[in-house]
């Protein structure tokens, strides 16, 4: 007998400036829906430095947080809420590895991804990588549905 679980769980994506310039939003967004998830609100926007100040905050004084801050500031993105069953840990799989160049064939990264030599990891896209992060970058991006 198979078990079920009533958990349905909500994800924060983001297509960065690199995914969204290269014109790859329709195909992240794609394979997330062909993933079975259902996107619950989507917006595009230039992020503002604070959203960026509160989302990467367990970066900060790192030496990429900067770097990170300026990339990520330096054209529009694409903010989308996801939902369904273990979506957190599946959209962080289909993503694949946060170095595109290790990142697994048939994973976004993996097949649309490269290193571009450039001082930030340009990378397509981020994924909330636990509920509680998920929880509070929601409220960041999509304050009405935190």
């Amino acid at each position: 007998m198979t078990e079920t679980t009533d958990t349905i769980e909500r994800s924060l994506v983001l297509v960065k400036p690199d995914g969204y310039a290269r014109g790859l939003t329709g195909e992240v967004l794609r394979r997330v829906e062909a993933k079975g998830y259902r996107l619950v609100a989507l917006r595009v926007l230039v992020p503002t430095r604070d959203q960026l100040v509160a989302h990467y905050a367990e970066h900060q004084g790192k030496p990429f947080y900067e770097p990170l801050l300026e990339f990520m500031s330096s054209g529009p993105v694409v903010a989308v809420l996801i939902e369904g069953h273990r979506c957190i840990e599946g959209f962080r799989a289909l993503a694949g590895a946060t170095d595109p160049t290790a990142a697994l064939p048939g994973t976004i990264r993996g097949d649309l991804g490269r290193d571009w030599g450039v001082r930030v990891q340009q990378n397509i896209v981020h994924g909330s990588d636990s509920p509680e992060s998920a929880a509070r970058e929601t409220t960041i991006w999509f304050p009405e549905h935190g």
